[in-house]
């Protein structure tokens, strides 16, 4: 009988353990909750009226549509971390000086990190535009795949990623053509997701565009390879950038100059996929 309180305490302690114990993202996870909290309580709040104006009547109560619902993304953009770990990325992620963020990261066993809701801006595209749309991080969700840019990417990570993009698909009804690259965006400053990414793979999944055969395609003798990447969506206003971006994404090769007649010929097989 002396021993049942023991018996009934043990339980009791690893409750306690379980309760006090915390991960090593304890404190940003925190931070996570309390700044989701404030965002909540701005999306709340009656809509004020700071226009200022001689002829501004102001009505007698406020009235708020029953019409809306979240802005939802409509791009993704795929990254590759140019880091040593996932570890190393969930660290650069979770501490506000580096001031970048993604959605999703995906490391090199399979493992998934949904870091931030769909229907928040994550900080991941920076200065870049894709056809109209100048303000990336606003539309878009990032996922950043763990992987240093020379490497192959491993077969659990694309195996989850195409398991994402599936999902992201239908559950935002993103179009076929915008699941493009951080160098697709901003041809001028980055080259990932790189050459060794499998954007055919994923093209042929519904992720993305990509061409048949060209070895019998002709090209019209009125051809315009800057109009043709402004079509696909590339920013042309340093041409010289957009067509490495093009080779990077389509051609998977990091040369650079002026485009060979096979690769004037993918560009226009790719233009058509956007006509």
């Amino acid at each position: 009988m002396k021993n049942h309180p023991k018996i009934i305490c043990l339980p009791l302690l690893v409750l306690i353990l379980q309760a006090c114990s915390h991960g090593p993202y304890h404190k940003t996870n925190l931070i996570y909750k309390e700044k989701s909290k404030a965002l909540s309580a701005i999306i709340r709040s009656e809509p004020g009226n700071e226009v200022k104006s001689d002829s501004l009547k102001l009505p007698a109560a406020w009235v708020g549509t029953v019409n809306f619902g979240l802005r939802k993304p409509n791009f993704v953009i795929l990254h590759y971390t140019a880091q040593h770990s996932c570890e190393q990325t969930l660290k650069t992620f979770s501490n506000a000086q580096t001031q970048v963020s993604a959605h999703y990261v995906i490391c090199k066993d399979g493992t998934l990190h949904h870091m931030l809701n769909d229907y928040l801006r994550a900080w991941h595209a920076g200065a870049g535009k894709w056809g109209n749309q100048s303000d990336v991080n606003s539309a878009s969700i990032g996922i950043e795949i763990d992987n240093n840019g020379n490497e192959p990417f491993a077969p659990a990570q694309i195996n989850v990623l195409l398991a994402l993009l599936d999902t992201l698909k239908n559950r935002h009804n993103i179009p076929q053509a915008n699941f493009i690259g951080h160098s697709d965006i901003a041809p001028s400053r980055k080259i990932d997701p790189g050459i060794l990414f499998p954007w055919q793979t994923l093209a042929q999944k519904g992720f993305g565009n990509w061409y048949s055969d060209t070895s019998n395609l002709q090209l019209p003798a009125d051809f315009n390879q800057t109009l043709a990447l402004r079509i696909i969506g590339y920013d042309i206003s340093n041409l010289s950038a957009a067509i490495n971006a093009f080779r990077l994404h389509f051609i998977q090769s990091a040369t650079t100059g002026e485009l060979s007649e096979p690769e004037r010929k993918i560009l226009y097989a790719v233009k058509l996929k956007f006509m």
